[in-house]
């Protein structure tokens, strides 16, 4: 793998814009909106029960069981696209996943908060490869908040349709990220992260 992200750590973070054509993308987005078994779930945030703001998927082995913000996820087998990716993903990484989480933002009202990827079934150093599908969105990235000190600045760069950002090393521990809300008149978007949930 190659192309760094130069405005984040590229210890923690590196980005390949194109890594699927533009024709296999969109052909990507149109199957996994069709046939992924898309629920919005239920989850804790900051002490209370709240709808997540965008709709979710979790396929992989039949072991990956994943758990985060009060929600337990039991992972539904590969979808054959999903399965796909996987194995391209495998051979360009030299690593192994089991498991993906896929995201569906239906418009630019649809978001992620900010947090960290630390759940213990991630273990210390977690590798995730999050390929974006459909139209761009902001990706915002800052230091995460250690003993007492507030979270660092923000920084941010566009994800595109058919790119991949590797989160990787000690990124969970030392950054947490997000993709805000916006108000431009934007369509769908599919992100899916891939993971290797230690069973």
């Amino acid at each position: 793998m190659t192309g760094n992200c130069e405005i984040f750590d590229p210890d923690c973070f590196e980005y390949q814009e194109g890594f699927l054509g533009r024709r296999e993308a969109d052909d990507y987005l149109r199957v996994l909106w069709q046939e992924l078994d898309w629920t919005q779930q239920e989850i804790t945030l900051f002490g209370r029960r709240v709808m997540q703001p965008r709709l979710i998927a979790w396929y992989g082995d039949a072991s990956a069981e994943y758990s985060y913000s009060g929600l337990s996820l039991s992972p539904k087998p590969w979808h054959y696209a999903l399965l796909d990716l996987k194995t391209r993903l495998e051979k360009v990484t030299g690593r192994t996943f089991n498991s993906v989480l896929a995201n569906a933002y239906r418009d630019g009202s649809d978001s992620m908060g900010w947090h960290q990827d630390n759940e213990k079934e991630l273990g210390r150093q977690p590798l995730i490869a999050s390929l974006s599908l459909g139209c761009g969105r902001r990706f915002l990235v800052r230091p995460a908040a250690r003993g007492g000190i507030r979270p660092g600045p923000s920084t941010g760069m566009t994800l595109e349709h058919g790119s991949l950002l590797l989160m990787q090393g000690e990124c969970q521990n030392k950054y947490q990220h997000s993709l805000p809300k916006t108000k431009q008149k934007i369509g769908l978007r599919i992100n899916l992260t891939y993971r290797e949930i230690l069973v």
